[in-house]
Parts: C-alpha cells; structure tokens; sequence
C-alpha cells in the first residue's frame, strides 16, 4: 500500500512538471500584446511605448498587434480564445472590458468569466467643452439654462454606447436637467462642432480638446473624475462644480484569458508596472492625455465590477442596447 501511495505521488509529481517549468520558465518566447483599436490612437501609442520596457523586463520581445472593430469585442475576444499561458495580452478599454457587457444583447464573450485583469494601464477623464464665446460661464449655468428649457440644450458625445455618451447620461442624471444628446461618429467631430458653436455643449476627451482649451479657442466647463486633470489643473471637476458625486473616466488596462496561471500574471504585472514608471513612459502617456495608473490584479478586477454595475444602471435607466 505503502508502495503505490509513493508511486502515485511520483506519477502526479511529473506529470506536474511540465506546467511548472512552463510558469517557472515563462517567458520563453515572444509576447504578443492585442491592441482591441485600430493604429495610431491614444491605445495604440500607449502600447508601443510602453512593450519596449516589458520587453527589457521580461527578457522577450512583447510584439504589439492591432485588432479593431466592434467596440473593442473583436480583439478581446481573439485573445479570450487563445491558450492560457501568458503569451496572449490584449490591451483594450472600459468598453470590451466591461461595459459592454451590458450595452449588447449578445456577447462573444463575458468579460468577467473568460478574462483575468493583470492590470489598469491608464486613465484620462472627458472633459465639457464649449465654444469660446459660449454664453454660459460654468456648469451651474448649464444646469440653470438647461432646467429653464428642458430638451433644448444639446450636448454632443462620441457615438452611441461609449463612456462619453454614458458619462452626458449620468450629467443628466446627476443635474436633474433634460438635455438632447447628440451622437456623432467619434470624439473628434463632436469636439470640431463645439469648437465651432455648431453644438453649445460637447463631452470630449483631453486629447481631442486639450490644445483648444489651452489656446483659449475653447472653453473648458469641467472635468469629470473626481480630481483634476494633470493636463488641465486649471479646470475644475463636475463634483467640484456642484455635480456632487459625479464621477466618470476612460480608462485602458491590459488582461489574459481565464485560466492563466496566478504566477504568469503576477510576472506581467510587474512587468507592466515597470512600464508604468519609467520616466519616458510616463511623458508619453501624459502627453496623450491621459495618466499612468498601474494597479494589482485584484484593484482592476474591483473597478471593472464597479463600472459594470455603474454603467449598468444608466443602461437599463435609459433602455440603452447597442443591439
């Protein structure tokens, strides 16, 4: 008895081997990093300045690799199908990390059970932009005007189902106003239009914005995380502004599929980490608008739930489905 109690313990022991020289090992071969959004946006920067670094960490080269479309649900779910062992990352946003979890009827994927978080890359809020010469001096104004005449004040926003069309909802919600919001075909033309006076108000993102701001071509109302911009001090936030509780950002963070080993991901971890404090990183990361905000496993994992249920409620309060 004795005996075969040895000899099973010897059998698990090797067939144990293989996977723990393979985490022990790990990597030992090229790292591919899946950008969910198509070349030359703020992502796609990030990523590649950051591989380098993880690469030098790592001691493999980690190759960045585009796959757009669908809101991000096309490269995420590329990676969620790939093998759990670490050499599979995809880099994506609030939206196929979560959100859109609860904006589509169906799902390729489910961001909660086929993905682990490794960590939070960076975060950057919206901004509320207006023309110039906008007649409104603050948010109270805006708040004021639109109360005054509800469903005349127009606010634009990237597309259906972003965090910028989620977070002009909350704006809603929060300030008890009814304001017509306007869907464009990206950040970029809803912020055009704002600069132009073509829409009074726009929920734009600092990259987008930031240089207009800082000309004085146009003007910053408010932020909308709970502490000022790093790119723009100067502006106040929503909460500040009397939103009390208001609170909404885009985010970015990298996660490997289900099932890959805790090790693996400790390792990528650091390794992004590292990434995330080197100096020139940070410039750049900055310099997109947006700030460095590493985190553990387990802090992504929390904010990807609070999102989720956040977001969540605006859906349903508004019947929100993107399909």
């Amino acid at each position: 008895m004795k005996k075969m109690i040895v000899t099973a313990l010897a059998i698990a022991t090797v067939l144990a081997l293989p996977a723990a020289q393979a985490q022990g090992d790990f990597p030992n071969r090229p790292v591919r990093l899946v950008v969910s959004f198509p070349p030359g946006g703020s992502t796609d920067l990030i990523a590649r300045v950051m591989a380098p670094v993880m690469s030098k960490q790592l001691g493999q080269q980690v190759v960045v690799e585009n796959k757009g479309g669908a809101g991000g649900n096309i490269g995420v779910e590329s990676v969620v199908r790939s093998a759990p062992d670490g050499y599979t990352m995809v880099f994506s946003g609030a939206g196929a990390l979560g959100i859109n979890s609860v904006l589509y009827r169906t799902m390729p994927f489910d961001p909660v059970k086929d993905l682990i978080p490794v960590s939070m890359v960076a975060s950057s809020p919206f901004v509320l932009v207006g023309p110039a010469n906008s007649p409104y001096k603050d948010v109270k104004a805006l708040i004021a005007a639109a109360k005054a005449e509800p469903g005349k004040l127009s606010i634009g926003h990237g597309g259906l189902g972003t965090v910028m069309h989620l977070a002009s909802e909350l704006f809603n919600q929060i300030g008890e106003v009814k304001t017509v919001l306007v869907p464009y075909k990206g950040t970029g033309p809803a912020t055009t239009d704002a600069l132009a006076g073509q829409i009074p108000v726009a929920m734009s993102d600092v990259p987008s914005a930031v240089a207009y701001i800082k000309e004085g071509r146009m003007k910053a109302f408010a932020v909308t995380t709970r502490e000022r911009s790093s790119s723009l001090p100067d502006v106040p936030t929503l909460d500040e502004s009397g939103m009390k509780g208001y609170e909404a950002m885009g985010w970015f963070g990298i996660a490997v599929p289900a099932g890959t080993p805790e090790p693996v991901v400790k390792r990528l971890n650091a390794a992004i980490r590292a990434a995330l404090t080197d100096p020139g990183v940070i410039e750049r990361v900055r310099a997109a608008g947006a700030d460095p905000a590493p985190t553990s496993p387990e802090e992504f994992r929390k904010i990807i739930a609070t999102d989720i249920s956040k977001w969540g409620d605006i859906v349903r309060r508004t019947g929100l489905k993107l399909d």
